[in-house]
């Protein structure tokens, strides 16, 4: 290779480094992830979370990704938040970070830190455990829906679109006692 191309090689190089460091990724427990699942939104409203669980070596995860990147950016303003998880061995974070620099993911994430089948167990009875499995919580953390394996867009978006317009169409909590 001529200087040049190993100019070019460590430059790139320098630069995914850069980004990887930039990638927040948080090791999780159940118990944590299902306080993530609660936690308010932004504004402090109690917004639909769609959390997915994938893995850098999970060939329809990597595949299925963008799609949820679309929901987000589609969604976001109709509060619904995204989580990924990671079902990576915490030594491969620098894989998960890479993979996630690579596809723009710009917020928050996770790494699971719990034995398999506790978390597993602990999300979802049915949950083989097989990935990717994607859930739909609502604003309390009551699950919504599951899937075991690789989701389309088109599906991802009716689920939410139901989710979301039950919840629009539910009536504002009565207020008790004398004052509003």
């Amino acid at each position: 290779m001529s200087v040049r191309g190993v100019a070019w090689v460590a430059a790139l190089a320098l630069i995914a480094a850069r980004d990887t460091a930039a990638i927040v990724v948080r090791p999780v427990t159940l118990e944590q992830t299902r306080a993530a699942i609660r936690a308010p939104g932004v504004k402090g409203e109690r917004p639909l979370v769609l959390m997915n669980v994938w893995a850098t070596w999970c060939a329809p995860c990597r595949e299925e990704f963008p799609e949820f990147l679309r929901i987000r950016s589609e969604f976001a303003r109709r509060g619904v938040r995204l989580m990924f998880v990671s079902a990576d061995f915490d030594t491969e974070l620098p894989a998960v970070k890479r993979f996630l620099a690579a596809h723009g993911v710009d917020f928050a994430t996770f790494i699971k830190n719990d034995p398999d089948m506790k978390f597993i167990n602990g999300l979802e009875p049915r949950w083989t455990g097989a990935l990717p499995a994607t859930f739909l919580y609502d604003g309390a953390g009551r699950q919504l829906w599951f899937h075991e394996g690789k989701v389309t867009y088109d599906t991802l978006k009716t689920r939410i679109a139901v989710a979301l317009a039950a919840t629009e169409a539910a009536p504002a909590p009565a207020h008790r006692g004398g004052h509003p």
